[in-house]
């Protein structure tokens, strides 16, 4: 008896020992997951590529040139719409709103009493009383008159973020070429007919908050389309509390006003310098790992992009969306993304721009995938907007699975398969980039659509891959 007890103890000390020296860090089960679970992220293409592949079949559609028409023509309505009513506003803002607020309007007035009221009057001064019509100037010497504000160009932007409640807002900015000051608003739609028009940027003269033009001011050739506007949270008390959050707010331009631009680009005069040489080579080396990278991606963008933003997610403890050198260096290994040292160490002297060490992964993978472009992505924010109708940020798989319509797909009109499998295996392929089972966030859903986009040359195309089963 004694004997069994010692063989038992000793493989129970065996068995301790064996845990406590193999016991996996935090760190490495992250690793190991995504390794070896889901699939290798090498070799053929497994069962989830071919599902994702389906969706590309909506390119396909016969339904799909009648409904680009209809649809392009109620788009333009709208955008026009929309211009008006946020020039507008602007016009009430800085032609009324701003000379009845204006300080001079008190003290010119003050003046003017103290010239011809007795001392023993009645009459209080204007500072203590409310300043009645009749005392109010017309125009003061800061007041901008509309033949200034009509020199402007009008552009569209959205914030980068993977907040889905901030990334859908529709922003609308003017630049103004007499002073070289923007401003930017909030075009909000309630239902069909209701709006509101808010400010969002005050109107001033800004300066770029990172990147090689860090601290020179926005002149008229660093408005285009694809281009980013930074700016410092903590100089705009009245923005959302989500947004401030972050250290700079950035901003990308979506859209502008070409037929201005190009006339105002006509009579200025702006110098390229040696910041302009410096963008073009950094343009040069993402491009090389880009092209490089795609060739890698080949049919497999949608499972390693929705992969690379969980492992990077998960990684993010503190949800602040930085993460180190050591940290790019191992998902590059882990997804088995091939980039040579030498173009990663040019990659990060670029990115690591503040010297921190720290780098926000949204843009890592950006700079070394690329994106798709603004018209692309603006109808996955559409499709977004429409399933998020409470404007949360984020749908439930249910939501979407009622909403997802798979009546047009070739595969469906030609017989071969049903609504409900076209259905089920985008579902399947959905629930790959989510990190929660029931629900879908905006940065999760722009990850599978920019997946796909990987593997779509015509920008038509990728447009009725989103058109046709979401209705947009």
């Amino acid at each position: 008896m004694e004997e069994g007890y010692k063989q038992y103890s000793q493989r129970n000390a065996e068995k301790t020992k064996s845990n406590t020296t193999h016991q996996p860090s935090p760190r490495n089960n992250i690793e190991d997951k995504y390794a070896q679970g889901e699939g290798a992220f090498t070799g053929d293409l497994t069962t989830l590529d071919r599902k994702a592949l389906l969706q590309q079949r909506y390119a396909d559609s016969p339904c799909f040139v009648q409904l680009r028409g209809r649809k392009s023509d109620a788009e333009i309505v709208a955008a026009e719409k929309k211009k008006r009513t946020v020039e507008e506003q602007v016009m009430i803002d800085h032609l009324c709103r701003a000379v009845i607020s204006d300080p001079e309007q008190n003290l010119s007035t003050e003046k003017q009493e103290s010239a011809f009221i007795l001392l023993d009057s009645n009459i209080a001064p204007l500072r203590l009383r409310k300043r009645t019509l009749h005392e109010t100037k017309i125009r003061t010497h800061s007041t901008l008159t509309e033949n200034m504000l009509s020199h402007k160009v009008q552009f569209d932007g959205r914030i980068i973020s993977r907040n889905g409640r901030d990334a859908c807002r529709e922003l609308v900015g003017f630049f103004f070429i007499h002073d070289q000051s923007l401003t930017i608003y909030e075009y909000r739609q309630f239902g069909k007919n209701r709006t509101n028009v808010l400010p969002f940027i005050q109107k001033n003269i800004y300066s770029h908050q990172r990147g090689r033009r860090k601290g020179k001011q926005y002149q008229l050739g660093d408005f285009y389309i694809g281009a980013n506007l930074t700016f410092l949270s903590c100089d705009h008390p009245t923005l959302p509390e989500s947004i401030k959050e972050s250290i700079l707010l950035i901003l990308r331009i979506t859209n502008i006003d070409q037929i201005a631009f190009d006339s105002f680009r006509n009579d200025s005069v702006e110098h390229e310098d040696a910041t302009t040489s410096q963008e073009a080579n950094d343009g040069l080396v993402f491009k090389a790992i880009q092209d490089e990278l795609k060739k890698q991606l080949h049919k497999k963008g949608v499972r390693i992009l929705t992969g690379l933003g969980k492992y990077f997610q998960q990684l993010d403890k503190k949800g602040n969306g930085l993460l180190n050198k050591s940290d790019f260096k191992q998902a590059l290994k882990v997804f088995h993304l091939q980039v040579s040292e030498k173009d990663f160490e040019s990659l990060w002297l670029i990115l690591n721009d503040s010297g921190n060490g720290k780098v926000d992964y949204g843009e890592f993978i950006r700079a070394i995938i690329g994106e798709m472009n603004e018209y692309r992505k603006s109808f996955v924010r559409k499709a977004f907007m429409k399933l998020d109708f409470n404007k949360t940020g984020s749908v439930p798989i249910m939501d979407i699975r009622k909403c997802y319509c798979a009546k047009k797909h070739p595969e469906v009109i030609s017989g071969r398969s049903t609504e409900e499998e076209i259905k089920l295996s985008f579902l399947e392929t959905l629930k790959g980039a989510c990190s929660k089972s029931d629900e879908v966030s905006y940065g999760e859903f722009e990850d599978y659509y920019e997946g796909l986009s990987v593997g779509v040359e015509d920008d038509e195309d990728f447009v009725s891959i989103l058109r046709t089963p979401w209705g947009v």
